[in-house]
């Protein structure tokens, strides 16, 4: 179905161009985060947003009149549609958008309380239009938000791999689980995206067309897999026949990873008796590695005795920094119960038993891309700047009931000083970060996923 730009907004936004002062000619507003669970913040999603919603000629009579119908019956008053307003940027500006937007480059970290994006509207007459694009700007919460998780993740497991093991492994350490767990498939496609902007393993694979799509080309790949078994393939062969599922594994995917699911009925029989007992020398003669995953019970205590078992039963060594390491042919994958808290607790937990942080991977799903909202960075849009009767005026709020949403004041700009980014007013010295990217219905500036990721570590 075709996007009607016109129909992606809250309805009170529909009547707010009534409700400026006389004489209001330019809007400028921006995009920040005040706040939350983390210090700094990921940018990315804004040129998905661009290309899909914004770009070229996004409106049309055809539009207009779709728009003028439907705002008729929902509020039932013909007057508050500002028809005249779209029909004035149909007729001069061939239906293209006259914004200007700047935005810090997508995968740039950047601390809280920083802007990231302005918007401001390039016709006087359009003044109605910055704040119109509110609701569906703002939803860059959401990648920018995922993205900030995996990276926070990413540091935490690579201070244990720092600690304990091998930091070389921390592309594939954590993998993206979450494809079912989301509310639709635009979630997965943009919040797996997202992931891979600090890991390379997924099994989300709408998110690997959205990055050719909007990031790329359809040669592109940036997100890796591996055969694993799901719990209908092993509990098919029945109870009495377990150790025939898993000795199928290894003769079904002879080389390389295979990720095998044990918890179907008794994770620690499994890894005793199966894995760590008949199929051994299998195991132990394969040209890959096999990972066993836990499924149910406390994950930090399941984690550690799989370890020890597997340890006692198939072999392991003591590596450079005095931890334990499995066998290579033997790894662990835990995928329940995973968020940024419980990996800290499995890695502590090894850790603490004298094992490494080699020897596990994890799976994240609805903790990496659903259970999040807006307000997990408090992310906010707000006015900043207005032309009225041709002069400059600061807009801000500062509620008394609660000043962490106080919003910044005039244009402003982000540089980079004394080793961190600082928002300064445009007047202040210092170089502004903030590229103009958008423009009148052009993208002026497209960025790469590679560069995305480069700019990320």
């Amino acid at each position: 179905m075709e996007n009607n730009i016109i129909l992606l907004t809250d309805s009170y936004k529909v009547s707010h161009y009534k409700q400026y002062p006389e004489g209001t000619t330019q809007i400028y507003s921006y995009f920040e985060s005040r706040g939350g669970k983390f210090e700094e913040i990921t940018f990315f999603g804004l040129q998905y947003l661009l290309k899909e919603f914004l770009v070229g000629q996004v409106i049309t009579q055809r539009k207009i009149d779709q728009a003028a119908k439907l705002y008729e019956a929902h509020f039932g008053n013909a007057t508050l549609f500002n028809k005249a307003g779209w029909e004035y940027i149909l007729n001069n500006h061939a239906g293209k958008l006259p914004i200007r937007i700047k935005a810090v480059p997508e995968g740039k970290v950047i601390p809280t309380h920083n802007v990231m994006m302005t918007v401001e509207n390039t016709d006087p007459n359009c003044f109605w239009l910055t704040n119109f694009l509110e609701t569906l700007l703002l939803q860059l919460w959401y990648p920018s938000t995922v993205a900030t998780i995996s990276r926070e993740v990413k540091k935490l497991i690579a201070s244990y791999l720092e600690e304990t093991g091998d930091p070389s492994t921390i592309d594939f350490k954590l993998h993206d689980f979450g494809f079912r767990g989301v509310s639709s498939v635009d979630s997965a496609s943009i919040g797996g995206a997202a992931h891979l902007i600090n890991f390379m393993g997924t099994d989300t694979v709408a998110a690997l067309t959205f990055i050719q799509n909007y990031y790329g080309n359809e040669d592109d790949m940036f997100g890796f897999s591996i055969p694993a078994a799901e719990h209908s393939t092993i509990t098919s062969w029945g109870k009495e026949h377990e150790v025939d599922a898993y000795e199928n594994m290894l003769a079904q995917y002879p080389e390389g990873l295979v990720a095998v699911v044990s918890d179907s009925y008794d994770i620690y029989n499994a890894c005793e008796k199966l894995w760590g007992g008949l199929l051994k020398e299998q195991i132990l003669a394969r040209k890959g590695t096999l990972v066993v995953r836990p499924d149910s019970g406390e994950p930090k205590n399941v984690v550690l005795k799989v370890a020890e078992i597997l340890g006692e039963k198939i072999g392991f060594s003591i590596n450079q920094k005095g931890y334990k390491v499995l066998h290579p042919n033997i790894r662990i994958i835990q995928g329940d119960g995973v968020n940024y808290e419980s990996i800290g607790e499995i890695l502590a937990h090894l850790k603490n038993h004298g094992w490494s942080a080699d020897n596990v991977a994890f799976g994240m799903g609805g903790a990496l891309l659903q259970k999040v909202n807006r307000d997990t960075q408090k992310f906010a849009f707000k006015c900043s700047s207005a032309t009225i009767n041709g002069k400059e005026q600061e807009v801000f709020k500062d509620p008394i009931t609660d000043h962490g949403k106080l919003s910044k004041k005039g244009r402003m700009k982000l540089v980079f000083e004394n080793n961190t980014y600082q928002t300064k007013s445009l007047d202040e010295s210092g170089e502004d970060i903030l590229e103009t990217v958008f423009e009148n219905g052009e993208i002026l500036k497209e960025i790469g996923f590679n560069q995305i990721k480069l700019y990320s570590k």
